[in-house]
């Protein structure tokens, strides 16, 4: 009964006649066949639906991560440690601040060189501030065969190139996240911006050109004078130039003296009247 090979007899109600298995096997597969026959149908509608869009996608290259966003300091280490170990030519950092701690210039030390010891250069911009710390001077000469430093008063946030593939900058202030870039017109931009701040900046072990000021103005004190006039406070003069705010607040007490200023408005207005800001100084 379960596969019709019986069926009530039409002449007796009782009775029960047999069937063919042929054309009982025939009736149960008529319609898994005609199932079969309409999802190949379908399957065949679909490849056709799709195949414009298959060409599109073959002519692509294949799609990588151009942003990725990393959340806290051991994910964004891990991510810099594997550009480090897969780096192959040239680094190019950009490091804002004044001098490093002694653990931090450590864990570079050693990031540094296996770096170079593969034959990879380094070329890293710091501030100026940093030619008054002893440390970095001593990893400098450590890393001297493979390592360029130069620096600048002012830079740009922190920012890491790896081989021109990857790089990586600050995502928010408290350097909590970072972002990995790897979309190629980013990096060609960024790379760009690292090279035209290498050429204004000056190598670490050649003394800094300053220009001329009024006698009893540092060039340090000038560029503080400068953020003045443009409405900067003392914390934010202090990051921009790499420097703690005392020793932001002391140079600002020496442009006071110097200038005989008595208050902060009045030291702006001296700024302006003694020229020191001018370009012919």
């Amino acid at each position: 009964m379960d596969f019709a090979l019986l069926h009530p007899d039409p002449d007796d109600a009782g009775w029960l006649r047999p069937v063919s298995p042929s054309a009982a096997l025939a009736q149960r597969l008529h319609p898994i066949e005609r199932e079969i026959q309409e999802r190949r149908r379908h399957s065949v509608e679909l490849v056709d639906s799709f195949e414009p869009f298959m060409d599109i996608s073959a002519q692509d290259p294949p799609t990588t991560h151009a942003i990725t966003v990393l959340e806290g300091s051991t994910r964004i280490n891990a991510a810099i440690d594997v550009a480090t170990a897969e780096c192959r030519t040239e680094v190019l950092t950009v490091q804002p601040g004044g001098g490093r701690s002694e653990d931090i210039l450590s864990k570079g030390l050693e990031r540094g060189k296996a770096v170079v010891d593969r034959g990879v250069s380094i070329r890293t911009l710091y501030q100026h501030t940093v030619r008054h710390h002893q440390g970095t001077f001593a990893y400098a000469e450590r890393l001297a065969s493979g390592v360029e430093i130069r620096t600048l008063e002012e830079l740009v946030e922190r920012m890491l190139i790896f081989d021109q593939t990857v790089a990586f900058i600050p995502a928010k202030d408290d350097r909590t996240a970072a972002l990995e870039l790897r979309h190629p017109g980013l990096i060609s931009y960024l790379t760009r911006v690292f090279e035209q701040l290498w050429q204004r900046a000056t190598p670490l072990l050649e003394e800094i050109q300053y220009d001329p000021t009024p006698a009893g103005i540092s060039g340090v004190q000038r560029s503080i004078a400068q953020l003045l006039v443009e409405g900067h406070v003392d914390d934010s003069i202090a990051r921009r130039l790499g420097m703690n705010v005392r020793t932001c607040r002391a140079h600002i007490a020496k442009l006071n003296a110097t200038l005989g200023s008595n208050s902060r408005a009045q030291l702006g207005y001296l700024i302006a009247l003694s020229g020191i800001l001018d370009s012919d100084s």
